[in-house]
């Protein structure tokens, strides 16, 4: 008899069992459909999204620089783009800014690579970096001996060389002119470096900064290993002549410390350090899509527009060129079409160097900028982008703007923000110093240039 109940209760649960796993597995199929009906619903009410303009999460799987000579070209900042920040990105080199202020104004696309991110807060860091590694493998300087790398330069570059040199150990002596802003002989003193200030003169002159830089770099060693000023070389070493001769003590010729002079303005490393590195990264962050690119070439004393693709001859010039010839080549060499025009200022010395001469084959067009207009756009950036800047970034935008006029709407520009405003405080940001040079503090020529013509 019990076990009658025993069977009646067993099939009476496996009956309860059963109806209840199907109970429950329709409820989850009908919570389920109910759901995803309310949810197609909230999706059809929420903004479309294009996920094709989404940048692909970058993996960098070293994040370490290696001491300061890492970070040049490496950085971790907060992007700008049309809508403002748009979040903390390590993008592995200094990054393009958009122009608001200016882009929105003229219909088109100025970006700004941001080279006053480098660690010595210039695009100096490049050349510097480039010239003393390039001088390694040639084997004319070894690190920790004891050696001194000599510069003739008017601020930037001794800054980058101090900063680069004292990480990699060396030393380093900066010969510049005595009427360059205090601001940048005290950053130099600051990295340790020797500072010496001579009168402004003709590079024809032996006692001109470039020049004397070049003296001091072959006399600080007993012995010339070499000297050539084509070349942009000049090397001494405290070994004897009679060690440099000796083979056999070749080997030990790395700890003896050398004079060696950087001479940014014909050592072809300078145009490298843009040719490898600025151009390739300015094509990448622009996935080619750029029409232009502006950099400053220095001062002329006579300016006159490219004719063809050369600057006509008897113009004047003084800085280096390694930018807008390293940077145009390599991008004139990817995509032909793209229109390489440089900015040209003030009043400078006579000569052409190797640098710029290998920019002359793609330049397109050279624009003059004045200082009242430098001074202009540099206070309108402060207002309406809350950039501060240094002259020769404020004189490449100025070129852009006359450039984007000329090219019309819908194009894309690209040009380098060389430094920031802190290494110009006692003279370009200074509007009493400026009045005296009878050099007008004027926002307005800025607003006035950015009105369309009809």
């Amino acid at each position: 008899m019990s076990s009658y109940w025993e069977r009646l209760v067993q099939a009476r649960l496996s009956k309860e069992l059963f109806i209840g796993v199907a109970l429950g597995f329709s409820l989850c199929l009908s919570s389920t459909s109910l759901w995803l009906y309310f949810e197609r619903d909230r999706q059809k009410s929420r903004p479309h999204v294009d996920f094709d303009n989404f940048t692909p999460i970058e993996i960098v799987r070293n994040e370490v620089a290696q001491g300061v000579p890492g970070l040049v070209g490496r950085c971790r900042v907060a992007l700008l783009s049309t809508s403002g920040l748009t979040g903390d990105q390590y993008t592995g080199n200094t990054p393009l800014v958009r122009i608001n202020s200016l882009s929105d104004a003229l219909g088109v696309e100025i970006l700004g690579k941001a080279e006053f991110l480098n660690p010595g807060g210039s695009v100096k860091d490049r050349v510097a970096l480039k010239i003393i590694e390039e001088a390694e493998e040639q084997g004319l300087l070894h690190p920790h001996s004891g050696s001194t790398i000599f510069e003739g330069t008017v601020g930037s570059t001794g800054i980058s060389i101090a900063t680069i040199g004292r990480a990699k150990g060396y030393e380093t002596t900066i010969i510049m002119p005595d009427d360059v802003a205090e601001e940048k002989s005290k950053a130099l003193e600051a990295l340790g470096a020797k500072v010496e200030k001579v009168r402004p003169s003709s590079i024809v002159d032996k006692k001109q900064f470039v020049n004397v830089a070049r003296q001091r770099a072959l006399e600080f060693g007993n012995t010339k290993i070499a000297d050539d000023q084509d070349e942009g070389v000049a090397v001494s070493s405290t070994a004897s002549s009679e060690e440099v001769d000796d083979i056999k003590a070749r080997a030990g010729m790395a700890t003896k410390a050398r004079g060696f002079f950087a001479d940014q303005f014909e050592n072809r490393s300078n145009y490298d350090a843009h040719f490898k590195g600025t151009g390739p990264e300015i094509y990448r962050q622009t996935n080619g899509e750029l029409d232009a690119f502006v950099s400053g070439a220095g001062k002329f004393l006579s300016v006159s527009a490219a004719s063809g693709k050369t600057i006509a001859q008897g113009t004047f010039w003084q800085g280096t060129g390694g930018t807008i010839a390293g940077t145009g080549a390599y991008l004139k060499s990817i995509k032909p079409s793209i229109k390489v025009d440089t900015v040209v200022e003030g009043i400078g010395i006579n000569r052409l160097t190797h640098n710029f001469e290998l920019a002359l084959p793609i330049i397109d067009d050279a624009y003059a900028v004045t200082d009242a207009e430098a001074v202009s756009m540099s206070r309108y950036l402060v207002k309406h982008d809350g950039l501060f800047l240094g002259s020769s970034s404020a004189c490449n935008l100025v070129t852009c703007v006359r450039l984007a006029k000329k090219l019309g709407r819908g194009k894309t520009i690209v040009t380098i923000l060389c430094d920031s405003g802190t290494r110009h405080y006692s003279k370009f940001w200074n509007d009493e110093y400026l009045r005296k040079a009878d050099i007008p503090v004027d926002i307005s020529i800025v607003e006035k240039l950015l009105v369309q013509d009809n």
